[in-house]
């Protein structure tokens, strides 16, 4: 109880900033990485460092770095704390798109259009800098009215663009974490993960605005920083537009 109220009192203090704080998506290339790795692969944590070195380099308006904690490692000694059967079926969804019979960590999706070995950095580098060059994306996405109290993010949104048969993701995610890893692949190893995913909201856009209402998990520690991350996909799952604000 004393953790939870103090949670309360850390978050109360940016309610009067945040509520006036409009976040409007302008014309502009997005880049959105979808790291899936886990905390019981031994071949992650490379992957996890440049997921963080490209998130330490790059301008947060075009770069949107998400780090999704697979389920599928849990089994081999080591419960990955962040991971989720719904991420998991998130990458099966992505190995039918890509028609893979298999699906892998570490592996780095980017705009839902492409997957590499997430741990190769020329190529991922490379492959970022062709996106950024070839001009914008065709949504826009706009967040107001944004407040959080008793553990509840509360917000407007707004869509331009194409929308048709499009869905709104809308995630929270945990900037960084630091995990003494105790058995497993990675046993006596502390690992750093950035950018983690711990909730994840998926809207029909059947209309082009609304309200949501994001429930902040209990694996939230009152110290963590978090960010709000707006993202549109078409029924392909190609990226068409992507916000983040830190909170």
């Amino acid at each position: 109880m004393k953790i939870k109220l103090f949670f309360m009192h850390y978050r109360l203090i940016f309610i009067f900033f945040i509520s006036f704080f409009s976040l409007n998506g302008q014309e502009k290339p997005v880049v959105v990485l979808e790291l899936f790795t886990s905390q019981g692969c031994s071949s992650c944590p490379p992957a996890d460092k440049l997921l963080e070195e490209i998130k330490n380099n790059n301008n947060s308006d075009k770069i949107i770095p998400l780090a999704y904690h697979v389920d599928y490692w849990d089994y081999i000694g080591w419960k990955d704390p962040f991971a989720s059967k719904d991420y998991t079926n998130k990458q099966r969804d992505y190995a039918e798109k890509f028609l893979s019979s298999s699906i892998y960590t570490p592996q780095l999706v980017i705009n839902g259009d492409e997957h590499f070995v997430g741990s190769d950095k020329v190529r991922i580098e490379r492959r970022i800098k062709q996106i950024l060059h070839r001009g914008s994306n065709s949504n826009t996405i706009e967040i107001t009215d944004l407040k959080i109290k008793n553990k509840k993010v509360n917000f407007s949104y707004k869509v331009d663009g194409k929308t048709k048969k499009h869905n709104i993701h809308f995630l929270l995610t945990i900037d960084k974490r630091v995990t003494p890893v105790k058995r497993g692949e990675n046993r006596n190893r502390t690992l750093t993960n950035t950018n983690i995913v711990v909730l994840e909201k998926i809207v029909s856009l059947i209309e082009k605005e609304g309200k949501i209402t994001l429930f902040i998990p209990d694996i939230i520690k009152p110290k963590d920083e978090l960010k709000l991350i707006a993202i549109t996909k078409d029924k392909d799952l190609l990226v068409t537009f992507g916000v983040q604000i830190k909170l």
